[in-house]
């Protein structure tokens, strides 16, 4: 079975003093296979949000270790600041990343609870999904009144703690823990520093929108239904939560969101909606800021979206789709964006599978060259039809950009966004394709003095093996797939590119030639021979295609040529 990974997110009530932080920290970091990802502190909100990852028993452990320490440095009784707090561990959600449904989630989160009410007699409310009385399980309204209320909000029947003391605790305040969905939270700058005009923006955008009032929208009598409840005009948002707020660090105004479902509303969608609701109002938007961290998802589609308000092709690569978004949207006006630093993928890579993509040219080349047997010729293979599907790319970028063929843009930036497809898929496969060489290795190696270690070892081998047979293939699957943007593009593209296209056939013929031979050297070695006829069948279709293919294609190039 596949791991477990949920994430933990708490935030702290403590943004200054940054030994206090690193204390808390350091709790997270004891506990081993628990992954620190990110630690943001606030100085103007005097407060932390620390994101760790890992396996669920190990995460509660390092989540219980630093509520614990938490509680022991922070004491709320001389704690302010902007942000809305009642504890020193003011929230604490766990958050499914992988192989783990939301109601797991929420039961370890209770686990949790449990134990920090008990063990450490904090008072512990339960929120979202780990709470089953849905009349309380929203954390602003559990909040409401904040750390100064809850000496007398604790002792109402109906406030009375999940687990723990029904008693604030005057140092350590009162702790709320639960489960959600991943939550991003997110600022928005103005060129304002009224927290009023800041806040009348929020409730424009927020979904919970603003109360309604009779005459003038902030001081007129509240409007109210049959049943005595105030009515209320929604924002234009859904799934996300806003308050204006004044931050003096920087001294302008934000609009502070939490974005509860990005599935819903996507952080760019966000953005341009404050940015609209301020200029009705007279102000600007000069940038934003993004607490914590970020699906990478997220920041791809915001690179999209901006690249197609300016009719530009989405057909290029990671990185400069981050870069757009992080310009678009002004995520660095505050302090440097580093999206290794704060996109939750990117942190949770295993570098072991990056490791030659990542190399200059020269490094990789010369590693190639080195004595080690790998990186070989399946590597190599990948990495060339690599190059192919991005020659193709860049026929289909120019295309898209050509002058005269604005109307065309939108026909091209599609076939670059598949040849990006294909060259993402078959650099994954170079350092793939070394690591599958390297498990056969290590599997040869194991020891065989009794036969019960020789039954393992030839299992080894035999599972090995099969893996270094499946990633040549899929390079050969990924080479004459890249084909169909190749040819399109030698045929409709830009004219002036036409043996760059051309190039890429030859590219991609190659990696598939290549990979069938690891593919065939391999499956001698392996024992299933129904398995082995079978794809050597299908190896001998694709490498038949990709050769009257590419013969194709050539021709079309040179008769564009004319010579």
């Amino acid at each position: 079975m596949s791991q477990q990974l949920i994430e933990c997110v708490p935030n702290f009530s403590e943004g200054v003093n940054l030994d206090v932080i690193k204390q808390i920290a350091n709790e997270v970091e004891s506990v081993e296979g628990v992954r620190l990802l990110n630690v943001d502190p606030g100085k103007a909100t005097n407060r932390t949000v620390v994101t760790f990852v890992g396996e669920p028993k190990r995460v509660i452990e390092a989540a219980f270790r630093a509520i614990k320490k938490a509680g022991e440095l922070i004491d709320m009784s001389k704690q302010k600041g902007e942000h809305p707090r009642m504890g020193a561990t003011d929230v604490c959600p766990l958050i499914p990343i992988s192989n783990i449904s939301m109601e797991e989630t929420a039961e370890y989160a209770r686990q949790l609870a449990k134990r920090v009410g008990e063990e450490l007699q904090i008072p512990v409310y339960l929120y979202e999904r780990a709470q089953p009385n849905k009349s309380r399980s929203n954390l602003s309204v559990i909040r409401a009144g904040e750390y100064e209320g809850f000496f007398k909000k604790i002792k109402l029947p109906e406030w009375a703690p999940d687990f723990g003391p029904a008693e604030n605790d005057a140092k350590r305040g009162a702790t709320v823990i639960g489960a959600r969905d991943f939550l991003v939270a997110y600022n928005v700058n103005l060129n304002t520093t009224s927290t009023r005009r800041a806040n009348a923006i929020a409730f424009d955008v927020r979904e919970a929108g603003r109360t309604l009032r009779e005459g003038d929208p902030a001081t007129g009598k509240i409007v109210t239904d049959e049943n005595g409840k105030a009515k209320t005009i929604p924002g234009s948002l859904k799934a996300v939560k806003a308050i204006g707020w004044y931050i003096e660090e920087y001294g302008v105004a934000q609009i502070s969101m939490n974005l509860t479902n990005i599935e819903v509303t996507p952080v760019h969608k966000a953005f341009d909606e404050v940015c609209a609701k301020a200029n009705e109002r007279g102000i600007r938007v000069t940038g934003s800021e993004l607490v914590g961290l970020i699906p990478l998802k997220a920041m791809l589609d915001a690179g999209k979206y901006f690249l197609r308000k300016q009719q530009r092709s989405v057909g290029v690569s990671e990185k400069e789709l981050i870069k757009i978004a992080i310009k678009s949207m002004g995520l660095d006006e505050l302090g440097p964006f580093i999206p290794e630093e704060r996109i939750i993928e990117y942190l949770l890579k295993d570098k072991a599978t990056s490791k030659l993509v990542s190399m200059s040219l020269t490094d990789f080349a010369d590693e190639t060259a080195s004595e080690s047997p790998a990186p070989g010729g399946g590597s190599i293979s990948a990495y060339v039809g690599a190059l192919g599907a991005s020659l193709a790319g860049m026929v289909a970028n120019l295309s898209s950009h050509k002058k005269g063929w604005d109307s065309r843009w939108e026909e091209f930036s599609t076939w670059a966004e598949k040849a990006q497809g294909y060259k993402d898929e078959l650099l994954g496969l170079v350092d793939l394709d070394t690591l599958a060489f390297n498990r056969i290795m290590e599997s040869f190696s194991l020891p065989k003095s009794t036969d019960e270690e020789k039954s393992t070892r030839d299992k080894a081998i035999q599972e090995a093996t099969k893996y270094a047979i499946e990633i040549p293939f899929k390079v050969m699957q990924a080479a004459l797939n890249s084909m169909e943007v190749i040819k399109a593009m030698v045929e409709i593209g830009n004219p002036n590119s036409v043996t760059d296209a051309g190039v890429a056939a030859l590219c991609a013929r190659t990696a598939v030639l290549g990979a069938f031979m690891n593919v065939k050297v391999n499956a001698s070695g392996y024992k299933d021979k129904d398995f082995v006829v079978d794809i050597i069948y299908k190896g001998n279709e694709i490498e038949r295609k990709v050769i009257a293919l590419e013969t194709e294609i050539i021709e079309l190039v040179n008769g564009r040529i004319g010579l």
